[in-house]
């Protein structure tokens, strides 16, 4: 009960500040009334919900709603956000603003359940789920929240952009619009694993903040943060050892939702389940998907969201934005750069206004629409294009072959001598994925200077030769590896790297120990845990010293290496402690022990007649 009311006081604190100093908060409490609700769903649970409605009562307002579980704080109906809405374009236009805690979080009623399983049929009236709870809220909007124009617009980033496309799935009548934004689809591809390999940097640390109740009591209180007592994140998981020790050293078994990341390694039902992607068929509403090309955490959601809602609702409106943006980075700040890159201009403005401002007001509100279908950013170009599909139906497939002596190109190898690069790999001693110390997953990985990894002995790089015409990569990027191992498992990383020339010169971004010059800018990258070579639902061991095929998607981009640059790839198979160390043997890595980890022998191979290459979409 301390705790609560130190938040609680806390954060009327930190929103009387935020009236203060901005002038959107003078503004929602001058123009704006809030109330609160606990609105019924069909099951008897009550669904925590604030709504803050203009004074003005000479017209009628368009819904526009969030439902999160992150909280829908302050809360109290005389305690004001500081802002509303996507932007302060959407505050001084009138909206009618909807925030709600999601079933199980915070103060609505119900077990949570992280992304919860949508149902394909309904067989009772209690039957529920977030589609479910989003028809009944709409519902009940429409029916007892005055002045409103009879339409609902949907958004969110991240989970609250899960909790959008489930509220698609309600296909409510009312529901006009809706813009899921970095949005989880399947957490067994975003947040939790990529490809098997589990994400552990971003998931250790985010787990303990989040478990703020594990019943069904409503409470504003909040997850405490672990504190590892270092910002050494490598030395941190190092010394922690095995992932079993997570929770012999420090968890206890105390947080629910970590344990069944731990207890479901493969993708089995549970995480079956999970995958909002199987349902998105007979949508009406207008869609537009958001995301950022250097997005670490759901990178793979906003494409494949975009990508099945287009496929499988051709009649549907659906838009699709990507920018060269982190986590959410579209919806405040510039935009204009990410570490050391540069991009040449703002970026977030255009979007806020250009994109989603005129989504929203074009389909609650009837205002004129001229909004091309996609809207990408190109990187290395810098600039906006537009298409009508994504991929653009232009890029031309072709192959990007690794070749002797570290070469890389987009001719195939001549017949000869097969193996093309040996390394050693140990557990012990694994390729770091920044070039400095750090307890988080630093959003600026994505496009870090790899010179630091090129030079270990355990990274094995292959490059063109300086591009005399620029290559713009559009679309995904699968890599087509032949390799052999001396253990029976192994993690198969592969980096797509700008190279710089050496006549590049630094920007107003540029680090004060950095240079331009010869700058390796990694452009998209992903790991591959292989015993999922063949399927993610049952592992298959390498037979040690065989030759194996290993093929994954390292995901979408819209790049242009330009000329004079090069194009580089490096193939590791470690890269700590942004995804769990291999034991390299065929194990339940969650229940491994710290002997079980063992060093192994790495081979790539490549011949003409069974190369090795990634497959790549050229503009």
């Amino acid at each position: 009960m301390k705790y609560l009311i130190l938040w609680t006081l806390s954060l009327l604190g930190f929103t009387a500040i935020a009236q203060q100093n901005n002038p959107d908060a003078a503004f929602i409490k001058t123009n704006y009334q809030k109330y609160e609700y606990q609105i019924p769903m069909r099951d008897g649970k009550k669904l925590f919900t604030s709504v803050y409605v203009p004074k003005d009562k000479s017209k009628t307002y368009p819904f526009m709603m969030d439902r999160t579980c992150y909280s829908v704080a302050p809360y109290g109906p005389e305690v004001y956000k500081a802002s509303l809405g996507p932007s302060s374009l959407f505050l001084h236009d009138g909206y009618i603003f909807v925030y709600q805690d999601v079933r199980g979080r915070y103060m609505s009623e119900g077990i949570y359940e992280e992304m919860t399983p949508e149902l394909d049929k309904h067989p009772n009236s209690s039957a529920v789920d977030e589609g479910t709870d989003t028809y009944d809220t709409i519902d009940w909007l429409l029916k007892n929240v005055p002045n409103n124009s009879g339409k609902v617009g949907v958004w969110g980033i991240s989970y609250p952009g899960f909790y959008t496309t489930t509220a698609l799935l309600s296909r409510h009548p009312a529901l006009v619009a809706a813009s899921p934004q970095a949005p989880i689809a399947d957490l067994y591809r975003d947040d939790a694993f990529h490809n098997g390999a589990f994400m552990l940097v971003a998931n250790f640390g985010f787990y303990p903040g989040f478990t703020n109740r594990q019943d069904d009591k409503p409470t504003q209180r909040r997850g405490g943060r672990f504190n590892p007592g270092t910002e050494d994140g490598y030395d941190f998981f190092l010394k922690m050892g095995s992932m079993r020790n997570s929770n012999l050293k420090y968890y206890k078994d105390t947080i629910r939702l970590w344990n069944e990341l731990l207890d479901h390694p493969n993708y089995d039902q549970h995480w079956k389940d999970r995958n909002v992607l199987t349902h998105l068929t007979n949508i009406k509403t207008a869609t537009l998907v958001t995301g950022g090309w250097y997005d670490a955490e759901d990178l793979y959601g906003a494409i494949n969201t975009y990508k099945v809602l287009a496929a499988n609702n051709p009649k549907t409106p659906v838009y699709f934005a990507m920018g060269p943006w982190v986590h959410g980075g579209w919806a405040r700040g510039d935009g204009d750069h990410l570490g050391d890159v540069d991009f040449g201009k703002a970026t977030g403005p255009f979007y806020r206004e250009k994109i989603e401002f005129a989504f929203f007001s074009h389909y609650l509100k009837d205002t004129p629409l001229d909004l091309p279908k996609v809207s990408v950013f190109q990187t290395g170009a810098n600039a906006w294009k537009t298409y009508n599909t994504w991929p653009p139906k232009d890029a031309e497939e072709k192959k990007l072959y690794f070749l002797p002596g570290g070469k890389l190109a987009f001719t195939a190898p001549a017949a000869g001598k097969t193996e093309l690069s040996t390394f050693d790999s140990d557990p012990a001693n694994p390729v770091p994925f920044l070039n400095r110390k750090s307890m988080d997953m630093d959003r600026d990985y994505m496009t870090a200077d790899q010179r630091f990894a090129s030079a270990r002995p355990d990274v094995v790089t292959y490059q063109t030769d300086v591009l005399d015409n620029e290559v713009t990569l559009a679309g995904n990027i699968w890599a087509n590896l032949k390799v052999s191992t001396t253990g029976t498992d192994a993690d198969w990383v592969i980096k797509v790297i700008d190279v710089y020339p050496d006549s590049a010169t630094n920007n107003k971004w540029t680090g004060k120990e950095v240079k331009m010059s010869g700058y390796q800018q990694m452009v998209r990258s992903e790991a591959m845990r292989g015993k999922f070579r063949t399927g993610f639902d049952k592992p298959t061991a390498f037979v040690p010293g065989k030759i194996s095929p290993v093929n994954f998607e390292l995901q979408d981009v819209l790049h242009t290496f330009k000329k004079g640059h090069r194009i580089m790839v490096q193939l590791q198979s470690t890269w700590f402690p942004l995804i769990d160390r291999n034991t390299q043997q065929v194990q339940d890595i969650m229940k491994a022990k710290d002997t079980d980890f063992i060093k192994a022998t790495h081979k790539l191979y490549s011949t003409k007649e069974n190369p090795s290459y990634l497959t790549v979409r050229v503009l």
